[in-house]
């Protein structure tokens, strides 16, 4: 039997979520998936400049996870932009910061750290 999934923490949605070629004549009207999880490992560590183990606590998981879920995003940002392909960012595995899950610290916002709102 698997193990199952851990859900991540995910700070805040994506504000877009549809990105694509300007010249719309030369796309191929594919597109690439990227999952909210993937989302914020680009927006923590190449935005915010955070390292992995520093992006993995914010997000509750282990440092070897976030590298694969990093890696895999930005596999699909190459996608994306080299062979001009519509980029969307749906789904995932993920719990969001929110007030019920106080005992988790929010990376980017803070929003809750030590199980009390800052």
């Amino acid at each position: 039997m698997p193990r199952p999934v851990k859900r991540r923490m995910v700070c805040n949605l994506p504000d877009f979520d549809h990105y694509g070629p300007v010249n719309k004549e030369n796309s191929l009207n594919e597109t690439v998936i990227m999952s909210i999880e993937e989302f914020e490992t680009i927006r923590l560590i190449d935005l915010d400049g955070l390292d992995q183990e520093q992006c993995a606590q914010s997000m509750g998981v282990a440092r070897s996870t976030v590298q694969r879920i990093y890696n895999d995003a930005r596999k699909k940002l190459a996608d994306s932009i080299i062979n001009g392909k519509t980029l969307k960012i749906e789904g995932g595995n993920y719990l969001l910061c929110s007030g019920e899950h106080r005992h988790q610290r929010c990376g980017k916002c803070r929003r809750f750290q030590h199980g009390r709102n800052r």
